[in-house]
């Protein structure tokens, strides 16, 4: 699956699962569409602070939080502070995953990454909703909007994706409901838009005697 396509899979996730709206959903929806792309779009840089929450076939995983960090084009670094040294960093061509506790760097490149947190890199700059997903719909949440949407095909991993969108359009919770009965949940606070961010803190240096696996390559042999 090629970057644009997971690009696509995350803003169809971040719209659609509840699939009820008490009114009709068209206008409102397209005015939110709007406001998130337009705040988005225009921006070159971005940090927040994430809590992550993953759960399959309704067995849920603890909690995982830090800070994440992106910059056009496809760069992005999550840096976990729960679990303490866990790191998913993209230079934009390449996505290594980090693992301090037992030194284990994963690599895959971004193109071909299935990740759910791949789609992010390309927030700023590349969002079009209507591309990639459709039945949007919309509801009242807490201290916002719920945006809904429908993937456009089954070829991606993605099923449906809630949206909670702030009245400045930011993004605030976005659910993503895999096809496997997955489902990641994301909370975002303390957004800030373009910060001062320089290239070298999405580049990798793979740390001494790390035990490095080629996930495509691993991939290909099972």
């Amino acid at each position: 699956m090629n970057s644009a396509r997971l690009l696509g899979v995350l803003q169809l996730l971040c719209l659609g699962a509840l699939g009820v709206s008490a009114f009709p959903a068209e206008p409102a929806a397209n005015e939110l569409i709007k406001k998130v792309q337009d705040r988005y779009n225009n921006a070159r840089t971005l940090s927040v602070h994430f809590e992550e929450n993953y759960s399959i076939q309704g067995h849920p995983r603890p909690t995982e939080a830090g800070d994440l960090v992106l910059k056009k084009k496809g760069k992005m670094r999550w840096d976990y502070t729960q679990p303490e040294g866990k790191l998913f960093i993209s230079d934009g061509k390449e996505v290594y995953l980090y693992t301090s506790q037992d030194n284990r760097v994963e690599k895959v490149p971004l193109k071909d990454t299935e990740d759910m947190r791949a789609p992010l890199a390309f927030l700023l700059g590349h969002l079009d909703m209507k591309k990639e997903f459709r039945d949007f719909k919309v509801h009242p949440g807490d201290g916002g909007t719920w945006l809904n949407a429908l993937a456009k095909n089954d070829r991606v991993p993605y099923e449906k994706v809630d949206m909670l969108i702030a009245p400045d359009g930011a993004i605030r919770e976005l659910k993503v409901l895999g096809r496997d009965e997955s489902v990641m949940t994301f909370t975002f606070t303390n957004e800030k838009l373009n910060p001062q961010v320089a290239d070298k803190l999405f580049h990798f240096t793979i740390p001494p005697g790390a035990d490095v696996v080629d996930a495509v390559e691993s991939g290909s042999q099972e």
